[in-house]
């Protein structure tokens, strides 16, 4: 955490996203949550089901940013190794854990808890469970590494019971203003200016093409709301003399 800024990252583990088969909408989600929270997501990777990468990654990440979120790779089946990976890039030993086992049996019948059903239970050594109220198959939290589910109904639910546990940054604010009948191009040298005057501040341009044309959108955010206001003022005033 520098000068109040608190920082993410998600990484998505799964060949079904890399392969086009499956959406991943699970990043986007945490991002918006996040932001909502004070936390700036910084970075989104995709890795296969391919341990070594995994791990490089999960180093990479949780060495650069205050927190890494992942998503995928904790189910019961032979491609789901993420926890393994985890308690490789800590250096942990890995096991199944009583918690844990005890949560599946609230859902599932101890003659029915196989094998494959008892890999959900495996935590590397050191990590708190993170709660799956849908269907019990815990996540889990390692240093600055909090590991979900997949599935983006119980990753939401997972994340919403980390939530109150993460250090919190400033609210990031947001100043949203529709460009109607200026192509980017009109206004680009423009705005770069607002922007090279207001460097505490991320500003945007985002086209969109609805109905068969072409909308504009240009975003502003930061902490300061004095700030945002005023170079929201210079970016209408600049869009008003382009006509």
């Amino acid at each position: 955490m520098t000068d109040g800024r608190v920082t993410a990252a998600v990484l998505v583990i799964g060949d079904e996203i890399l392969s086009g088969r499956t959406r991943d909408t699970n990043s986007q989600y945490i991002a918006h949550f996040l932001l909502q929270i004070g936390v700036e997501t910084r970075e989104i990777r995709v890795t296969p089901d391919v341990e070594e990468e995994i791990v490089a990654a999960l180093n990479a990440l949780r060495a650069r940013y205050d927190y890494v979120f992942t998503t995928g790779g904790i189910g019961p089946t032979h491609d789901d190794i993420t926890a393994d990976a985890v308690a490789k890039a800590f250096g942990v030993g890995i096991s199944e854990d009583p918690r844990a086992i005890a949560l599946l049996l609230e859902w599932i019948r101890p003659e029915d808890l196989n094998e494959a059903r008892r890999r959900m239970a495996r935590i590397p050594h050191g990590a708190e469970l993170v709660a799956n109220p849908l269907s019990k198959a815990p996540g889990f939290w390692i240093g600055n590494v909090i590991v979900m589910a997949g599935v983006p109904a119980v990753m939401q639910v997972m994340l919403d019971d980390v939530a109150p546990k993460l250090v919190r940054g400033a609210t990031i604010l947001s100043e949203t203003i529709d460009v109607r009948g200026l192509p980017e191009g009109a206004y680009a040298a423009g705005l770069a200016e607002i922007a090279k005057a207001f460097p505490q501040l991320s500003i945007g341009s985002y086209p969109s093409l609805r109905d068969g044309k072409f909308y504009n959108q240009i975003i502003l955010r930061g902490r300061d709301a004095g700030v945002l206001a005023a170079a929201a003022e210079q970016t209408r005033t600049m869009l008003g003399r382009l006509g």
